[in-house]
């Protein structure tokens, strides 16, 4: 058995794996404001919390940042492997939450050894990525995507601007073309994949992703490029084309959607607070700041499922069950008061939790690549258009019903329109 050392020890659930005081992670509440939730949960269960997944299945919620921390550093204990999920049998096919937690023979998956040889291709493939020309291809992007709406003197930023300039950045990088139905289809393939509104086929979709890029793959095969796909598939370790798919689903999820909310959550931090709102378009220092809160109070992946118990262990006083699902809660844990006392979350330094930790983290350099679109496409945005305000009222913003992203639904500003 080990411990993480915190107190509030509760017992476990007898008989029934569902505890009588698990919280549905659902609901108005969850959605517009999680982290009046994340402390009521704190309150209530401290920082490992009984929750209900869709269809009322049973997981913890990892409340705590050294508890996130202790189970990220852990994979000995707490293992990606989710065929080790006791749950499975409750599982039905068309499960909203499959495109997370069906086992694939991906990166995110993989373990030890494999998971070392299969994040050292992407990692050596993203290196290959040169910063400054990405930022130059993101700026480029950013000023074709403003020439669009700059005339008209008002914009949604969120489907105009934040969600579709990572799109095409990340397209481009793994060597697709950066528009055209096809590549549209499949970001909006991911987006239902990772984060579906009501009506969505989340599993449907994350199939025909899967059937894109492998033709994508196969075209590489035969005329390679300069780019990730063409990179990863020449790469000594010979990874099958199989394995190459999924690691590259990976790779364009965690580039695309989440670089997207990163971006509209901190346009949003900009117009609506004065503490950056008094000079939004000066100060590149402003910028920077805004971009590092943002990861710590409004991360664009708030949870991320799961970890699997290895075996029967304690957690945050939790008696774990082996084959427990864990879901880590990223954003409960970067506001966690053990860390920021007095209820002061100091933005100024990067020990957040948003790209995760330990060996599964964002594999390096991820978190630079996306920091460089997400800081070129808010610096080019606010010199182009200095004098950028909401056209609603900042409570009037609402947020994507999503328990796993956060990110706004729309964005609507207004400026003075710019004559091409």
């Amino acid at each position: 058995m080990t411990d993480t050392g915190s107190s509030h020890p509760h017992p476990a659930p007898a008989g029934c794996p569902v505890h009588p005081d698990a919280i549905r992670l659902a609901g108005l509440e969850y959605q517009q404001t999680p982290s009046q939730l994340y402390r009521a949960l704190r309150r209530e269960h401290g920082a490992v919390a009984p929750v209900l997944l869709d269809g009322d299945i049973p997981a913890w919620l990892v409340l705590g940042y050294s508890e996130v921390t202790y189970v990220t550093s852990h994979d000995e204990l707490f293992a990606r492997d989710s065929r080790r999920w006791n749950q499975w049998e409750n599982i039905p096919d068309d499960w909203p939450l499959m495109p997370f937690v069906g086992y694939q023979p991906s990166v995110l998956f993989t373990e030890g050894a494999e998971h070392r040889r299969r994040a050292g291709v992407i990692t050596e493939a993203l290196e290959g990525v040169d910063q400054f020309e990405l930022a130059r291809d993101a700026q480029l992007i950013a000023e074709e995507l403003i020439a669009a709406f700059a005339g008209s003197g008002q914009a949604e930023l969120m489907t105009s601007y934040a969600h579709a300039l990572p799109m095409r950045v990340v397209v481009q990088m793994c060597g697709m073309p950066t528009s055209g139905d096809d590549t549209r289809q499949l970001v909006d393939d991911l987006r239902i994949s990772l984060d579906a509104a009501e009506g969505d086929d989340p599993v449907a979709a994350y199939a025909r992703v899967g059937e894109r890029l492998r033709q994508l793959v196969k075209d590489k095969r035969v005329a390679p490029g300069p780019d990730v796909t063409s990179r990863m598939i020449q790469h000594p370790a010979g990874l099958t084309d199989e394995e190459i798919v999924q690691d590259l689903i990976s790779v364009i999820a965690a580039a695309q959607q989440p670089t997207a909310n990163w971006i509209c959550n901190t346009l949003r931090l900009l117009l609506t607070d004065e503490r950056f709102a008094v000079n939004v378009s000066g100060g590149r220092l402003s910028v920077g700041e805004a971009l590092n809160e943002v990861l710590w109070l409004d991360t664009p992946t708030q949870n991320f499922i799961g970890r699997w118990a290895v075996r029967d262990t304690q957690l945050g006083g939790r008696h774990i069950k082996a084959g427990d699902c864990v879901v880590m809660g990223l954003a409960a844990a970067n506001t966690d008061p053990q860390i920021w006392p007095e209820a002061h979350v100091g933005a100024e330094n990067a020990a957040h939790l948003s790209f995760s930790n330990g060996e599964h983290r964002c594999p390096y350099p991820a978190p630079l690549l996306a920091d460089v679109m997400a800081r070129t496409a808010v610096e080019t945005l606010l010199e182009r258009l200095p004098d950028l305000v909401l056209a609603v009222e900042p409570e009037e913003l609402s947020w994507r019903p999503s328990i796993w992203m956060r990110g706004l639904t729309a964005l609507p500003v207004q400026f003075t329109p710019v004559v091409q």
